[in-house]
């Protein structure tokens, strides 16, 4: 399959901002994708070549990749950066120079789908010495083959900027349409996706075996299950009401949240993003290792920074200097863990995230040993608000954020990759003004003046939509932000940056740069109101108003754990929008 045909399809996709045409778009381009190779077209489709949970990256830095566009174009380096200064995007500065190539070639490779994904992964498997001379000359061989359109697309994937605005929900929407009989084949799919984490090997099996052999899928050990969410409430009232009378209250830990797959004495730790993490805490994986008795399993637990001095739970802030390449054995001394278990999804070779939290819960007992570090989450049974109530207070003294809610009907099974109904968080800032911290997406950003020249002096935040799959626009944002921060946010969201607002992005406002959602920060405010600008839960409150964070400040906390669709959804600050209220008008 030539190449061509995917940068033709990207282009089209790239140019519209209506979604229904993306989807259109991409079922056109998977139809007439040869189904050996339909896996690598929807990685490529994504901007990788393998999961997520594979570790397997392309690694190419924009400054090695001008030095392949310079090689394959002839124009020098200095020429490349002054052009990227411009455009911000050196797919873009690519296209251009090989439009007016000045090295001539007498003849050139016509480049397949399959050159193109067996080269770039040459590339991200190359290392140790010479190994960036060399991804380098690979990729300026693929550029001096490329079309000018090509080389825009190659160098956009190779670091990390595809652009194309297209959610993963997208892809199986057109797979759906091209291969399942229409979009009632998006469950089975998404059912499969949220288990095995693989999108590309959900699109191989629905190409080549059917929908019947979609359905067939099961959970494994090495593959991380899409985690499940919590939705919010701001009352104990609303939460034993939507729970049917009672429900297991589970301390909410103020930790990383870490799915641990263990098959004999091997095991791998999974991040919230589905990144394999057991390089960064060797200490969890040995606790996961000793203290899980079952042979084969799946469990989920929150990593804590503890103070090793007086045993208390240390912050999460404190927690984030355990994520890095280098000094671990270091870091595991000065911020010791300690492991508090939560769920099980899989044991001896049972899938139990079908089954409901009870049998779960009595499957995590048994193969769990408590030890010192590692511990089933505290929870209890309650069945009333006095209860409840007090086991928010055991929580809160404990050095928790709150509770977790959780249903025990014969309902409650495991909703991998979704956020319902079945567990609520609990906690006591959501009674009143807005004490509590939300997490939003970088959408946009605005210009800065003065003393913030050169860089950001506000940024446009999103909460996530998951019905419409879109981020709807709730405040600006410039306070908090330290010189520090100002001067590297530029820079970190360059590769984010588009030509025109995403598809999957709702806003009245028009931002003087546009990202796509990706880059998570947390911010709170001093309280959230009625908006006629913003778009947040439009019209859930009253016609023609959305709501808007009052006076937000960013806390300094950007969420690298938390993936775009993982922020606040825009129900929950509805919701917290009506519980204060109901504070206000009591008061």
């Amino acid at each position: 399959m030539r190449y061509s045909l995917l940068a033709d399809a990207y282009q089209k996709i790239e140019a519209t901002t209506k979604r229904l045409e993306m989807t259109d778009h991409l079922v056109d381009l998977l139809k007439k994708t040869p189904p050996e190779i339909i896996d690598k077209v929807v990685y490529l489709t994504q901007g990788k070549l393998y999961p997520d949970f594979t570790g397997i990256e392309i690694g190419v830095a924009e400054k090695l990749a001008m030095r392949a566009v310079a090689k394959a174009t002839g124009r020098s380096e200095k020429a490349i950066h002054e052009e990227l200064g411009k455009t911000g995007d050196l797919g873009g500065t690519t296209q251009k120079f090989l439009k007016s190539k000045l090295q001539v070639q007498l003849s050139h490779e016509l480049l397949t789908v399959e050159m193109v994904f067996d080269t770039l992964d040459k590339m991200a498997k190359s290392t140790g010495a010479g190994s960036m001379e060399q991804k380098i000359s690979y990729l300026a061989g693929l550029l001096a083959n490329a079309s000018p359109k090509e080389a825009k697309y190659i160098v956009r994937t190779v670091t990390g900027a595809l652009r194309l605005g297209i959610a993963d929900m997208t892809v199986l929407d057109a797979l759906a349409i091209a291969y399942g009989g229409g979009k009632e084949a998006r469950e089975p799919l998404e059912r499969a996706y949220n288990i095995s984490s693989d999108l590309g090997r959900v699109a191989k099996t629905v190409v080549e075996k059917g929908l019947e052999s979609v359905k067939k899928f099961q959970v494994s050990i090495g593959e991380p299950v899409r985690p499940m969410l919590a939705e919010r409430l701001g009352s104990p009232e609303e939460i034993l009401e939507k729970l049917g009378g009672k429900c297991v209250a589970e301390f909410k830990y103020d930790g990383e949240r870490i799915q641990a797959h263990k098959k004999g004495n091997k095991v791998i730790l999974f991040s919230r993003r589905l990144e394999n993490i057991t390089e960064q805490y060797p200490d969890a994986a040995e606790l996961f290792r000793k203290y899980t008795k079952a042979k084969d399993a799946i469990i989920e637990a929150e990593v804590v920074a503890i103070n090793s001095d007086t045993g208390e739970m240390k912050p999460f802030q404190e927690l984030m200097h355990r994520r890095r390449k280098y000094g671990i054995q270091k870091a595991i001394e000065d911020y010791p863990v300690s492991l508090f278990i939560f769920d099980a999804l899989y044991a001896d070779e049972k899938d139990l995230t079908l089954k409901p939290y009870p049998i779960r819960h009595k499957a995590l007992e048994r193969i769990i040993q408590p030890s010192e570090h590692v511990r089933v989450a505290e929870n209890l049974i309650v069945k009333n608000l006095e209860e409840l109530e007090r086991f928010f207070e055991k929580a809160v003294e404990n050095g928790c954020e709150g509770l977790i809610c959780k249903s025990i009907n014969p309902d409650s099974v495991y909703q991998a990759g979704a956020r319902g109904w079945l567990w609520i968080k609990y906690k006591r800032d959501y009674k009143s003004e807005m004490t509590d911290t939300i997490d939003l997406v970088v959408v946009g950003a605005f210009h800065g003046r003065g003393k913030r020249g050169g860089t950001y002096g506000a940024l446009l935040l999103a909460a996530y939509n998951p019905e419409e799959d879109t981020f709807e626009t709730v405040t600006k944002c410039g306070t908090g932000f330290t010189d520090k921060d100002l001067a590297k946010l530029p820079k970190m969201m360059k590769k984010h940056e588009t030509l025109h607002k995403s598809s999957r992005v709702n806003s009245t406002l028009e931002a003087d740069v546009w990202f796509e959602p990706k880059v998570v920060i947390e911010v709170i405010g001093a309280e959230i109101t009625l908006s006629p600008i913003h778009t947040c839960a439009m019209d859930a409150i009253r016609k023609g108003s959305g709501l808007a964070i009052r006076f937000p400040r960013f806390t300094g906390n950007f969420r690298l754990d938390k993936a775009a669709e993982d922020a606040t959804n825009t129900k929950e600050i509805a919701r917290m929008y009506k519980g204060q209220l109901k504070k206000v008008i009591e008061q």
